[in-house]
């Protein structure tokens, strides 16, 4: 079944990166809100910034929020 919402961002990586996608179009890794935050901005969405990315309802997050990005720099979940 396909996302009501347009953007989706996948669940982490072993990296902690999440992939993102516009409709059928992928628009990169993402390791953080404003990775998502710049992918938008390239799509079209000129205001969209970190605050954006976090509040939007545009957004359907798997695996977990705008605030679940993987591990950090020593292996450990962020």
């Amino acid at each position: 079944m396909a996302s009501v919402k347009p953007v989706v961002v996948y669940p982490p990586a072993a990296d902690g990166g999440r992939r993102v996608r516009v409709d059928d179009q992928f628009l990169g890794i993402a390791y953080g809100p404003l990775d998502v935050a710049e992918f938008l901005r390239r799509a079209g969405i000129e205001d969209a910034d970190e605050a954006y990315v976090v509040a939007t309802g545009l957004i359907e997050w798997r695996g977990g929020g705008s605030g679940v990005w993987g591990t950090d720099r020593d292996g450990d979940p962020a």
